[in-house]
């Protein structure tokens, strides 16, 4: 008899048997509400299943049997976790790509006029608004690829089915940030704690950042099957006027960094990943079905 690892998990409603073979390759898990086996792999599903119905054997379980294989992908398609469905790689989408397509739909509903009018007179504009914002994270992006190859990087993640987006997914050794580009080209930047003053006005921008890292945290911890901690990054572009951060915000959950510096500040903190945990939540990361 083969000798299997299989492992108990339960957390977050959750409770799964992971198994591996025994020179310890990850073969994926049984979710044992559902009754449904996950694989990264589809060719492991058999040695998966075997792997599990020999455990709940050797446990008194009767040899459960397993769920039905998986069905063909599609051409060109990628298997997800959830064995059967698809997802699109994320690693090559562009940054400020979310933005720059609702820039270009804000200009096809104000017309060219206005649009000629707003360019001339510098008058705000959804579509000045979208169009800055994307400039903005493409700045960040530049700033985040010399990073190095030990970092990965995605952009313009798209979450949910409200056309939300994350503007940038980090995954290094320092960890596991989303980084939230703020682009304010002649502006005053003032921070104080939670509070976060543009121009002497007020804005959402560290609540928004602390909602938008534990919701990423909770989709990859959910799809990892382990816990994935995840810090808020706002990172400032522009302000020529100034940035003062007088205190950063509470409970480390958010930080605030001028764009020059952010790679920086990300290569300047301790170690907290390893290359293989760097690998396997990156690896969940740039699948589409991780965020819907």
């Amino acid at each position: 008899m083969t000798s299997w690892i299989v492992r108990r998990w339960a957390r977050y409603g959750h409770e799964r048997l992971y198994a591996e073979t025994p020179g310890g390759t990850a073969l994926g898990y049984l979710d044992l509400t559902t009754g449904r086996f996950h694989s990264d792999d589809l060719s492991n599903l058999p040695l998966l299943k075997a792997a599990i119905n020999e455990h709940l054997a050797s446990q008194g379980a009767g040899g459960r049997p397993g769920a039905s294989d998986a069905e063909p992908m599609a051409s060109g398609a990628q298997p997800s976790a959830d064995a059967g469905s698809t997802w699109t790689d994320l690693s090559g989408t562009r940054p400020g790509s979310a933005a720059r397509e609702q820039a270009l739909a804000a200009r096809a509903a104000q017309g060219r006029f206005v649009g000629f009018l707003a360019r001339l007179f510098d008058i705000r504009t959804e579509e000045r608004a979208w169009r800055i914002g994307a400039d903005g994270e493409e700045a960040v992006a530049a700033e985040l690829a010399t990073l190095g190859p030990q970092w990965r990087v995605l952009h313009a993640v798209r979450v949910g089915q409200r056309d939300a987006d994350i503007d940038h997914v980090l995954v290094g050794p320092a960890g596991v940030f989303t980084v939230n580009a703020k682009h304010h080209p002649s502006a005053s930047v003032w921070v104080g704690g939670d509070t976060f003053i543009v121009n002497g006005q007020r804005v959402p921008y560290v609540r928004n950042s602390r909602h938008e890292a534990r919701r990423a945290s909770r989709l990859l911890s959910e799809h990892t099957g382990f816990p994935v901690d995840v810090v808020g990054v706002i990172a400032v572009v522009g302000a020529r006027r100034g940035i003062t951060v007088k205190q950063q915000p509470r409970d480390g959950a958010v930080v605030v960094v001028a764009r020059r510096r952010l790679a920086g500040y990300l290569n300047g903190l301790p170690v907290r990943l390893d290359l293989r945990q760097v690998e396997a939540i990156s690896d969940i990361a740039r699948r589409s079905t991780t965020w819907r």
